[in-house]
C-alpha cells in the first residue's frame, strides 16, 4: 500500500498492541469491541497539512490523526481520499481506519520549529478526530496540549460525543489560544439519522454535547450540513433542527446543501436507491453532471432557512477570511450576507469571485479539487432551472415554489 512507505516504524501484523515493533511494516489490529473494523497503526512523518491558497500563500493548516472514518456517513465528501491508500471509498473508508499513533509527538516537533508562524489549525476537515477510534487511541488530548503549549489557535469540527471527555483540556487551552468548536448535526429524524450516518452518535447525544460545551463557557457552532434535497429540506425538519440547536445553546448555525463528488456519488445513490427509490431520478437530474446542487436550489434553500434562523434568534456562523480559521468564536454573522445561499458568510472587503468573497472555510479548501469545481460552478454550464411542477417559469428565474423545488 502507498502508505507503507510513510511508516517510519511499525509492528508485524501478527503482533498484539504494545509489543516490540519492527521496521518496515504496518500493524493491523482488530478488537472485539470494533466488530468489522481494522485499525492500521502507522508512525507519521508529519502532522501538519498545509492547505494552499489560490495566490500561492497559505490558506489554512489542518491535522488528521485518522484516515477513514467509522461514522460511515454515506454522503461524506472525504471518501475519495481513501482511494489514494488503495482502499475503496465505500466499505473500506468505513472499516479500514489508518491511525497516526505518534501524531502528537510529531506535531510538537513541527510546532517547535522557528519557522512556525502559529497559523490557525483546523481539525475535522477531512475525517473526524473524535470518531470511535479516539476512545481507544486517545490522540486528541496530546494534540490539544501541543497546540495550546505552542500558542497556536485551533478549531475542531466533529460529530463525536467523545469531545465531552476533553472539555476540561479545551477550557484550559482557551485561556491561552483561540479555540473554535463546532458539532456537525445534519439529520434530526432518528430513523433517517441511523440510516444515512449509521456509525454516528445520536442527534440527541450530539445536542447534549453542544450544551455541555456551552455550559463550560466555550462557544460551539452547529453545522447543519449537508441538507439533503427532498429529504431534510422541509420546513418542519429545518425548523426542528434549528430550534433544537438554538435550545442547546448553539453559538451559530452553518448550513449548505448536499454536494456529491464523483467518488461519493455511487455510494450515496446506492443508499438512495434502497431507501428513497422515488428520488433517484431527481437526484440524477441535479447531480449527474454537477458536484453541487444547482444555484437556484441553493438560493431557494437560503430563502427557506433564513426566516427560521431569525425566528429562533440564531445567526449564520462566520469564517475568518484573513486567516483561514473557521472562526466560530467570532459569533453569528449577518443573515443577509450570504450571496450564494451556502450558509457561509462572505467578507465584504474581499474581491468579487474570490475564495474570500465566497466565504470558503478550510472544510472546503481542504478539498484539493475545490478550485476546479468552483470554476465549473461559476460558469454554470449545465445548471438546471427549477420550477414548480405544472407551473410556468417565473419571471424572476428562481423557479422556486412554496412547496419546494421540482426538476424537469
Amino acid at each position: 500500500m502507498r502508505w507503507d512507505g510513510q511508516a517510519i516504524d511499525a509492528s508485524r501484523d501478527d503482533m498484539l498492541p504494545g509489543l516490540e515493533s519492527n521496521t518496515g511494516f504496518v500493524r493491523s489490529v482488530t478488537t472485539p469491541e470494533f466488530t468489522g473494523v481494522t485499525f492500521h497503526e502507522v508512525l507519521a512523518k508529519s502532522a501538519l497539512n498545509r492547505v494552499n491558497a489560490i495566490d500561492g500563500g497559505t490558506w489554512g493548516m489542518t491535522i488528521n490523526p485518522y484516515r477513514g472514518c467509522s461514522h460511515a456517513c454515506v454522503y461524506c465528501f472525504a471518501r475519495p481520499t481513501h482511494t489514494w491508500l488503495e482502499f475503496d471509498g465505500g466499505a473500506d473508508f468505513d472499516q479500514q481506519i489508518v491511525v497516526k499513533t505518534n501524531v502528537a509527538d510529531v506535531l510538537r516537533r513541527e510546532l517547535a520549529k522557528p519557522t512556525w508562524d502559529r497559523h490557525p489549525v483546523a481539525l475535522g476537515t477531512n475525517t473526524d478526530p473524535y470518531q470511535r477510534a479516539e476512545g481507544k487511541y486517545r490522540l486528541m488530548p496530546d494534540v490539544i496540549a501541543a497546540l495550546a503549549d505552542s500558542g497556536t489557535p485551533f478549531s475542531i469540527l466533529t460529530k463525536g460525543t467523545l469531545l465531552r471527555r476533553d472539555i476540561p483540556a479545551l477550557v484550559a487551552a482557551s485561556e491561552r489560544v483561540s479555540v473554535d468548536l463546532a458539532m456537525s448535526i445534519a439529520v434530526y429524524d432518528d430513523e433517517l439519522q441511523q440510516s444515512v450516518e449509521p456509525g454516528t452518535p445520536t442527534t440527541a447525544a450530539r445536542l447534549a454535547t453542544v450544551r455541555a460545551v456551552r455550559d463550560a463557557g466555550l462557544t460551539c457552532s452547529v453545522f447543519l450540513m449537508p441538507v439533503l434535497p427532498y429529504i431534510t429540506d422541509t420546513v418542519a425538519h429545518l425548523d426542528d433542527a434549528i430550534g433544537r440547536a438554538a435550545a442547546a445553546g448553539a453559538t451559530s448555525v452553518m448550513y449548505s446543501a448536499l454536494h456529491l463528488k464523483p467518488g461519493v456519488k455511487p455510494w450515496y445513490l446506492e443508499w438512495l436507491a434502497r431507501t428513497h427509490p422515488d428520488l433517484v431520478p431527481r437526484y440524477r437530474a441535479m447531480y449527474l453532471d454537477n458536484t453541487f446542487a444547482p444555484k437556484d436550489y441553493r438560493r431557494w434553500l437560503a430563502e427557506r432557512i433564513r426566516p427560521i434562523l431569525r425566528a429562533h434568534g440564531v445567526g449564520v456562523g462566520q469564517v475568518d477570511p484573513a486567516t483561514g480559521s473557521m472562526g466560530f468564536s467570532q459569533g453569528a454573522g449577518p443573515l443577509g450576507n450570504d450571496p450564494v445561499g451556502d450558509g457561509l458568510t462572505a467578507d465584504p472587503a474581499a474581491g468579487p469571485g474570490s475564495d474570500r468573497a465566497a466565504g470558503i472555510s478550510p472544510l472546503k479548501r481542504a478539498d484539493r479539487t475545490w478550485d476546479e469545481r468552483q470554476q465549473r460552478d461559476r460558469r454554470d454550464l449545465r445548471t438546471r432551472s427549477l420550477v414548480p411542477a405544472g407551473a410556468s417559469r417565473p419571471a424572476s428565474g428562481t423557479g422556486i415554489s412554496n412547496g419546494g423545488p421540482t426538476l424537469f
